[in-house]
């Protein structure tokens, strides 16, 4: 549970809210059950509720959690689509980089992680196939296979990849 304070609007865990109490006045004793909203309004505090999460964006986006924001009478946790870029400074031998620059590498990174991934899972699949290009095996079973084979080592030349992907299947 998380707890907002009054009078400094900071939001702190129970069990520091709990601690933050006692050093104000030691000789108060607080348990677990004093944790009821009117207690905690009562000392100064309100009880900080989950708020809902963002929703939408892009394939390079998360719900992130950014502060808390008063709804009606109650504080909840807001969140918004992220990441968020900003400016930074060099450091060691790191050149200084715009917003700009900082998002456009990270979808980089995060394309070249999905495409790994993808090429994983598409081997994969291949390798599951490799027992129907064996000379014993049947016309009907090696023709059809060798068209799924063909399909999925197209994988990474598809448009949308790697993204997008549609696996190919024997019915194509």
């Amino acid at each position: 549970m998380e707890i907002r304070v009054r009078s400094t609007g900071a939001v702190m865990f129970w069990n520091e809210f709990r601690d933050l109490l006692l050093s104000q006045n030691p000789s108060e004793l607080i348990t677990v059950a004093p944790q009821t909203e009117a207690w905690i309004n009562a000392h100064g505090a309100d009880i900080v509720y989950e708020g809902a999460q963002a929703t939408g964006g892009t394939v390079y986006q998360y719900s992130m959690r950014q502060g808390v924001e008063q709804i009606g009478d109650k504080w909840h946790t807001k969140y918004v689509l992220g990441p968020i870029f900003i400016d930074t400074p060099a450091i060691e031998d790191r050149p200084a980089r715009t917003a700009a620059e900082n998002e456009v590498l990270y979808k980089a990174a995060m394309d070249a992680e999905q495409a790994a991934n993808v090429r994983q899972q598409r081997n994969r699949r291949l390798a599951a196939l490799d027992w129907t290009q064996g000379k014993d095996i049947p016309d009907s079973i090696s023709s059809s296979a060798a068209f799924v084979r063909q399909g999925l080592r197209d994988v990474p030349n598809q448009e949308g990849f790697p993204w997008a992907v549609v696996w190919p299947d024997a019915t194509e």
